[in-house]
Parts: structure tokens; sequence; C-alpha cells
């Protein structure tokens, strides 16, 4: 059966990136532990519209895990302390009658603060943008089985796949690394015939594009694995240093 608790919230809250920011206090009462992190915020942000107050912004759209959007750390960890699981699949039910909670936005120059919670991410974009098209032929669609793909290549380019381009990895690293997001992204494709054509020039641009956003470079901490809410295996940072060499080899 579910129950009520009661929690003290501190929250950042900044008017944009030039603000300095500070965190404010919030009392979260009788919050159901079925719902949702995010579901509490709502909650919240009600109790303080009815004070008349400016909302809690926070980041959102399908809420449920898939899109990437939500994304804050709990007490310092990137989407709070369940493995695998982003912040707006983490449930009240987590926490303790009396905790306090410290909510904050991504720590990372490249994700300039919008407001509160809300950072921009568009540097993601811009890598994403970066690493341009793959070659296909038009006209009718292959037989499924007309280009053969052995199990292991198939296999590591799924797994890449599942990166939803949260940025849990660059909070969670102490040197804002996009390097799990990009070499994901990298592998995803380098794994593929499909992606074989454009693989050289597409390592190199998405690389030079990360280093432009000022993003750092990895830690070997392995925090972004263990922040990551698809559990991404930090291989692929492995894989994306081969195609980067191979690539400025070939080049």
């Amino acid at each position: 059966m579910e129950k009520s608790i009661d929690l003290t919230l501190r929250i950042w809250r900044q008017n944009g990136p030039n603000d300095r920011g500070r965190f404010v206090t919030y009392e979260a009462k009788e919050i159901d532990t079925a719902m949702s992190f995010l579901e509490m915020l709502d909650v919240v942000n009600a109790d303080i519209e009815r004070r008349g107050e400016d909302p809690i912004a926070f980041d959102h759209d399908c809420r449920e895990g898939i899109c990437g959007m939500c994304g804050a750390a709990i007490n310092g960890q990137a989407h709070g302390p369940d493995k695998g699981t982003t912040l707006c699949q983490l449930h009240m039910r987590r926490f303790n009658d009396g905790d306090t909670l410290v909510v904050e936005p991504w720590r990372a120059t490249p994700f300039p603060v919008i407001k509160d919670l809300a950072v921009d991410r568009s540097a993601f974009d811009r890598i994403l943008q970066a690493g341009g098209y793959v070659s296909v032929r038009t006209g009718q669609a292959p037989d499924a089985h007309a280009v053969l793909v052995r199990k292991e290549n198939a296999e590591e380019a799924m797994d890449a796949a599942q990166c939803i381009g949260c940025g849990a990895c660059v909070a969670a690293c102490p040197n804002a690394s996009a390097m799990l997001f990009v070499s994901a992204k990298v592998s995803q494709l380098a794994s593929l015939p499909q992606g074989h054509p454009e693989r050289e020039r597409r390592a190199l641009a998405m690389a030079e594009q990360m280093d432009r956003e000022g993003f750092g470079y990895c830690s070997n901490h392995y925090e972004c694995e263990a922040a990551c809410p698809k559990e991404i295996d930090v291989r692929h940072i492995a894989r994306m240093n081969r195609e980067f060499l191979r690539a400025r080899v070939l080049a």
C-alpha cells in the first residue's frame, strides 16, 4: 500500500545563464510515494503558483524514459539514485519521510542554464548535425537479408542506438566530457555496413565539433556509464577513439 511522505527540497533557481542563481528551500507535504519525481515537482509547482510565485522550470516531454528531455541532479547524482533510470521514471517511494533533496541542473559549460533546472543542450544537436548523413540507395526497399550483418555487430549497434541524448554522462563526468554520447552515435553507424561510406568523415567531424562546443576529454572515471539511464557501455568510447585514429591516418 502506497503512503505519503514529507520532504524538504533545496531547488536551484536561476533566471538565465547570466544570473548567479541560488538554492531555494521548499517543503513538499504529503507526497504520494506512487508519484514520479516530475509529478512531485508538479505538485510543488501548484503550491508555488497558488502563492503567486514563479513555478520551478524543468525539462520534460514524454515522461516515459525514452525522449531524453528530462534531467536534473538529485543529491549530486544525475537522474537520481536509481541505476538505469531517467528522472521521469524515478518514483518517490525511493525516498524516506523527512529526507532533504538537493535538486540542481546539469553542471557543464556547454549546457548553459535556460532557467532553474532547464538547460540548453543544443550542443548535442550540433554534434549530430556535424555527423551528416548515411548514404542509401533510393527506390524500392531492399530485402531484409540483402545486407548481411554479423550478430555481434548488430548487438553492438543496438546497444549504442539506445542513447537518448539526455546529457547525464556530461553532468556526471568530472571533466564534462561528451565522449559517451558522441561515441554511441559514432559506434552505432560504424558497427553497420550502411554506415561505412562516411565513417572517416563522420568520426572526424563529430569529434571536432565536440571540441568546439567546449566539452572536456574522457576522465576515465566511468561516471558516465554509471549515470547513463540506458547503461551505454564505455567500450564505445574506445571504439570512437579507434575510428578517429583510423580517420586521421586515412585522411
